[in-house]
């Protein structure tokens, strides 16, 4: 269970360092306006975050053998995956997938709340400011 976990969080990470490259690169091209920066970031965060939240909601109506996690497990250290009947590997993966795409989403949450608080508190500090 903890080589399917560990394979899971590398695939997941792996597509939201992408995610955060792009929203970084967004964020690093309005640093002109740092209100507007933070906002657009919490904003692309939120999306990404939504987006994590219906991949693990599509999770179990998928069919796991063309998923990276499959592919990550196929030859690797979860290959004991292959020896457990279809519907029951199915069902580990799709369980552990799901549970860990909601924890990456919870947490990717929690920054672009942290985002929107920095634009808030931004913004609050040019209006005292003026």
């Amino acid at each position: 269970m903890d080589v399917i976990q560990a394979m899971a969080d590398l695939s997941i990470r792996r597509a939201c360092a992408f995610a955060a490259l792009a929203v970084a690169c967004v964020m690093v091209a309005l640093s002109f306006d740092p209100v507007l920066s933070f906002r657009t970031g919490a904003e692309l965060l939120a999306v990404l975050c939504l987006s994590l939240g219906i991949a693990a909601w599509r999770v179990p109506r998928r069919n796991l053998r063309h998923s990276e996690l499959w592919s990550l497990l196929r030859d690797g250290p979860g290959a004991f995956v292959h020896r457990m009947p279809p519907a029951q590997a199915h069902a580990l993966l799709a369980a552990t997938l799901r549970q860990r795409l909601l924890w990456h989403a919870e947490r990717i949450g929690f920054a672009a709340l942290a985002l929107w608080a920095m634009a808030a508190l931004l913004a609050l500090g040019k209006l005292l400011l003026r």
